[in-house]
């Protein structure tokens, strides 16, 4: 237990590194810049992301351990096999850039009724960064984070939830420590003028982070999803726009209020239909993965009559969602290398996709030991038992595996 604690906590590390977390590294950059000059204001952002980051991975650890223990068979990051979730969490990104590019401000008009000072909010907002910093980070998976998981889930529920509480810990540890212990701070720049710049500059990686969901929720729910999630981001930023003219009053009078009134129905006129029409789940598409290389549809079937019968099978657990997954295609699965390799040694390639929710995919994780993706798994020819390579890949570490299972020499 305390060995997969400490694997999670310097997993969590290093998942801040991770493609997937980029876009909100952002906003908790900007945080802590701004109050540089006030360590007491420091601090309690850095107990609000500590707090939001700790209580979000609760509750998802808490729904997964609930879910497997009412006979769901699913894993890290589940909550991405939701089309719906992903149409949300779009939106919820989206209305981050508009933020960052100074369309409207989060809490102004509360702040000008009430006159609380700005830094009243900061805690909330550090929490609530926290708190969608880990819900972002689910598509990745950091190095040793894996095996912690795979442990948690097949633990009672009390060893996997203090898995999953030294995950979160060691996510937040970067950011909590320069605010917790303020002398760290005089490493970061001082803030000025050039922070406003930085600000709407750090807008296009959660543009970027919207593309992304928007891609994966069309691999999971074909176009009629795509048509509904674009026109639901042209709605939300139309009243984003309202939203930030009715703050700054830019009406006589009482006009604020009706544009305060009409950006609410905006919103729900964006957000209601999704339900209906992100849950249509259009058949998945081609396989991504793996472009120009034949390939096996995988199942546990499948697997075990091939197992063992003089061919090395390489299985692909990816997911359209899985950011890491996406990367080792690009750089090391479908280069020609590799390519080259599977040819050579005759093995089989299989991918399993879980872009969807799949039980066998699942009951594979974790019969491998394993809790999240992406997952690489080699069989070896002669049915001994398999290998699991690195969640991060290059083509020298996929081909020496090919060739070690087939029993060929390089």
């Amino acid at each position: 237990m305390l060995t997969a604690m400490l694997a999670a906590f310097a997993g969590g590390i290093i998942l801040n590194l991770m493609p997937c977390v980029f876009p909100i590294i952002s906003l908790k950059a900007l945080g802590l810049l701004r109050h540089t000059q006030n360590p007491a204001q420091v601090r309690k952002e850095g107990i609000g992301f500590l707090l939001g980051s700790v209580v979000t991975m609760m509750i998802l650890a808490g729904i997964l351990l609930a879910l497997r223990a009412g006979g769901t068979a699913v894993g890290w990051g589940f909550q991405l096999q939701s089309p719906l979730v992903i149409a949300f969490l779009a939106l919820v990104i989206l209305g981050a850039a508009l933020n960052l590019l100074g369309v409207f401000e989060v809490g102004l008009s509360l702040q000008r009724a009430g006159e609380i000072p700005l830094e009243r909010g900061a805690f909330l907002r550090a929490a609530l960064t926290g708190a969608l910093s880990i819900i972002v980070a689910t598509p990745c998976a950091a190095p040793f984070m894996a095996g912690a998981i795979g442990y948690a889930l097949v633990q009672p529920p009390a060893v996997a939830l203090a898995v999953f509480f030294a995950l979160a810990l060691g996510f937040a540890a970067p950011f909590s420590l320069i605010s917790l212990f303020p002398a760290l701070g005089k490493w970061l720049p001082r803030p000025g003028a050039w922070m406003a710049t930085l600000k709407r500059g750090l807008a296009f990686p959660m543009f970027g982070a919207f593309g992304w969901l928007v891609w994966v929720l069309a691999q999971q729910a074909g176009t009629t999803a795509l048509a509904a999630i674009l026109a639901a981001a042209v709605v939300t930023s139309f009243a984003a726009w309202l939203y930030g003219m009715a703050q700054q009053r830019r009406f006589a009078g009482r006009g604020y209020k009706v544009l305060f009134a009409i950006t609410a129905a905006l919103l729900l006129a964006a957000i209601v239909p999704l339900p209906s029409v992100v849950n249509t789940r259009a058949p998945l598409a081609a396989a991504q993965t793996a472009q120009h290389v034949d390939e096996v549809k995988w199942s546990p079937q499948t697997v075990a009559e091939n197992r063992g019968h003089g061919k090395a099978i390489f299985v692909n657990f990816t997911a359209s969602w899985c950011i890491t997954c996406q990367v080792n295609e690009r750089t090391s699965l479908s280069t020609q290398t590799v390519k080259d390799a599977l040819a050579q040694t005759g093995a089989l390639y299989m991918v399993a996709d879980s872009t969807k929710f799949n039980a066998d995919i699942d009951d594979a994780l974790n019969d491998l030991g394993q809790g999240s993706l992406p997952l690489y798994v080699v069989y070896p020819a002669d049915g001994s038992a398999p290998k699991i390579l690195p969640q991060v890949l290059t083509p020298t570490i996929v081909v020496n595996a090919l060739t070690e299972a087939s029993g060929k020499k390089s």
